[in-house]
């Protein structure tokens, strides 16, 4: 069989191939290149909802659905509210970025694909994809396929997983407050579990209502589906509404060292690169930061890319793992004394890994507790082992 030669592979069109290709698209140094994009699917429904946060006017404004520059924490039976202050939360459909993308790409040297990638094998000079319907080579590979050596009951990594489904649902009457989101309700929770209520309000009479769970272990589709009942029922006090749209995810919160499987050619991107916050799960904004180092990579003279996370927050990524994995029923009270003791804005710089020293301080003497201590002394048990 022919193979078909690129200068870049992009396998995988969700955040970090699509982040990757704009950023890509962005830049002149790209114009001249042939790239391919590979996905099983062709990216035309609403597949996921991506939320983050960022100062003032970001690259995406002209997607986002809504924002809010206030939110609430309900935790240990107390209301804690978030004022954003110059930040603000931004909610993005998976469906707008997508035909954003291939509005931007189409114009472009970008081709794009719909193929079931089946195997990428390293040679000297290059990699070669294998897929369902044809052969392609390149220089570098970006591959958003997670190594089938990951698993969530690997028990010689830290494995919790942020799993949950979602509804966005409209009531008959006005309901929510759509000048803040609800970062996390723990009014409602699955007993022995840190699990949540999370609302983006999109007007007084529609929202995305989520239940999640950080947790070692998934539950059925019945159990989420129970809890979303119920708490639409009993908290928000509404028995008649419509489901327009239902959304659900597994998000790894792992140690996992995900960087080891990038090779020369091979370079792996969004969750089977470690793009995900191992102590939050959030991801989108990691996929825009991460694309420009892989852009800086492809114009330097490097051989081999390399990227991580500073140290300290592995670290500290690790001792959070340690306590919900091992303690699992602690985080209300771990999120409560997160949220309670410290302003929005420093936990937006410790999640975005732009604290200062100080801050990480703060935020650590606040999360004290014997389950807290507890992990960091597993953690320093292993040798201080990320």
């Amino acid at each position: 069989m022919s193979i078909s030669k690129y200068d870049y592979i992009i396998v995988g069109a969700g955040a970090a191939g699509l982040n990757l290709a704009l950023a890509m698209n962005d830049d002149v140094f790209f114009k001249n290149k042939s790239i391919l994009i590979l996905d099983k699917d062709q990216k035309e429904k609403n597949d996921r909802t991506w939320s983050f946060w960022e100062k003032g006017d970001g690259k995406w404004d002209s997607l986002i659905t809504k924002t809010w520059n206030k939110g609430i924490v309900k935790a240990n039976g107390e209301s804690i509210t978030l004022d954003l202050k110059k930040y603000n939360y931004k909610m993005l459909r998976s469906a707008d970025f997508y035909a954003h993308a291939k509005k931007q790409l189409e114009k472009s040297n970008f081709i794009w694909k719909t193929k079931q990638v089946q195997k990428i094998v390293q040679s000297e000079e290059s990699a070669i994809v294998t897929t369902d319907k044809g052969n392609y080579e390149s220089k570098y590979v970006f591959d958003s396929r997670i190594p089938p050596s990951y698993s969530l009951e690997d028990t010689n990594y830290l494995n919790i997983a942020q799993h949950f489904k979602g509804w966005i649902i409209e009531t008959k009457t006005p309901v929510f407050d759509d000048s803040k989101f609800t970062m996390m309700d723990y009014d409602l929770k699955d007993n022995g579990t840190t699990s949540f209520t999370y609302i983006l309000p999109l007007s007084s009479t529609k929202a995305l209502v989520e239940f999640t769970y950080f947790s070692p272990d998934l539950v059925s589709e019945s159990t989420y589906d129970k809890y979303l009942k119920k708490y639409i029922i009993q908290n928000l006090n509404v028995e008649n509404y419509d489901i327009l749209e239902t959304e659900k995810g597994i998000i790894p919160m792992t140690n996992f060292p995900f960087e080891n499987f990038n090779q020369k050619h091979i370079i792996k991107i969004g969750t089977a690169g470690g793009w995900v916050k191992a102590s939050s799960g959030y991801s989108f904004k990691n996929c825009e930061r991460k694309s420009q180092n892989i852009i800086k990579f492809l114009k330097s003279n490097r051989e081999f890319y390399k990227d991580s996370s500073p140290k300290k927050y592995q670290h500290y990524d690790k001792i959070f793992l340690e306590v919900l994995t091992k303690e699992n029923t602690f985080g209300e009270e771990l999120f409560y004394r997160m949220y309670k003791n410290n302003s929005i804005q420093t936990i937006f710089r410790f999640l975005d890994e732009k604290s200062t020293f100080q801050e990480d301080l703060k935020i650590i003497r606040n999360l004290s507790s014997s389950p807290f201590i507890k992990g960091f002394l597993r953690h320093a048990k292993s040798g201080f082992n990320t």
